[in-house]
């Protein structure tokens, strides 16, 4: 199933959730520390990327998408680094800021062509600021054609089953990359999309595919969603909705880095569904998605050219 250009261009994606800078220091090894047994890493040179929410974002845009970004972030230096590189891109930037709150920064650093260790700075949001958000969505929400929450667990959505009621009673399609083991806050999105980890979290274990279809249709009913997508890697995935299921097999091409690749599926059908395809015209193409920026390093994207040309 095809899109045009403009049709895509049209549609409006609003992402709503917990961003990070994904910072790389490059450098070369050539000795062991003489304090510790340890390299001595030796930095030539930084890289900087958007990454949790910001790159889901930056993959609907590289669609072709309108998108925006609704996040809470701090009042630091990697906030507005991070919000400069996100509007680069494009992308309209909503970024709510809370002066107690450490951006998140995952900062990898890479010597002989490997990662020798990664570093996390972060905290949680405060409630106040969280409410603003929740105001500032309120009123977003009517220019956009689909809503995507992408959680990260870092404490940005802790409002976010408000934000989902407000979407649903406004009609908007309502995509949701869930995290942690209580789902019961994701209740009528129109679809969330774990991986097998996530939603084993959930549901348990799983011997056959009657027993994961019966299970995923049950947490299905539960919370009231129109459909749960399950990624499975080298398996494809698999979309459980009221028709039964769809699966659709894994891309056959070299994997190089999978970082990402959750971000760009649910990107790819957020896009799409805002755009006026079916949902299950819609899984096959991020399927695709999916499949392409596993071939690439890093937290990649995806053009238009590359899914439909």
């Amino acid at each position: 199933m095809s899109m045009t250009k403009n049709k895509l261009s049209a549609s409006r994606v609003l992402v709503v959730g917990d961003v990070m800078l994904d910072r790389y220091w490059y450098g070369a090894v050539d000795r062991i520390s003489p304090e510790a047994p340890v390299p001595v890493v030796r930095i030539t040179h930084e890289e900087e990327r958007c990454g949790g929410a910001a790159n889901v974002a930056f993959n609907a845009a590289t669609l072709g998408a309108q998108a925006s970004l609704l996040t809470v972030v701090g009042n630091d230096e990697a906030s507005h680094k991070l919000e400069a590189l996100v509007a680069k891109t494009g992308i309209r930037t909503h970024f709510g800021r809370d002066s107690d709150l450490k951006t998140t920064v995952k900062l990898r650093v890479i010597g002989r062509q490997q990662q020798l260790i990664r570093l996390d700075f972060e905290n949680t949001p405060k409630n106040e600021v969280l409410a603003t958000q929740t105001a500032t969505f309120t009123r977003l929400l009517a220019e956009h054609d689909a809503i995507l929450f992408s959680d990260y667990g870092k404490g940005g959505l802790a409002h976010v089953s408000d934000m989902i009621a407000g979407a649903r009673a406004a009609g908007k399609p309502i995509f949701i990359d869930p995290k942690g083991s209580d789902y019961s806050r994701y209740q009528q999105a129109t679809v969330i999309t774990p991986n097998r980890a996530e939603l084993q979290q959930v549901i348990g274990a799983w011997a056959t595919e009657d027993e994961l279809h019966t299970k995923v249709h049950a947490l299905r009913q539960q919370l009231q969603l129109d459909a749960v997508l399950l990624t499975r890697s080298e398996e494809g995935m698999t979309l459980f909705d009221a028709d039964g299921h769809l699966h659709v097999s894994a891309q056959a091409r070299e994997v190089f880095d999978v970082t990402g690749a959750g971000d760009t599926v649910i990107a790819t059908m957020a896009t799409l569904v805002g755009a006026g395809m079916r949902l299950r015209d819609a899984v096959p193409l991020a399927n695709r998605a999916g499949g392409i920026v596993v071939g690439k390093f890093g937290t990649a994207t995806v053009s238009y050219e590359e899914l439909f040309v």
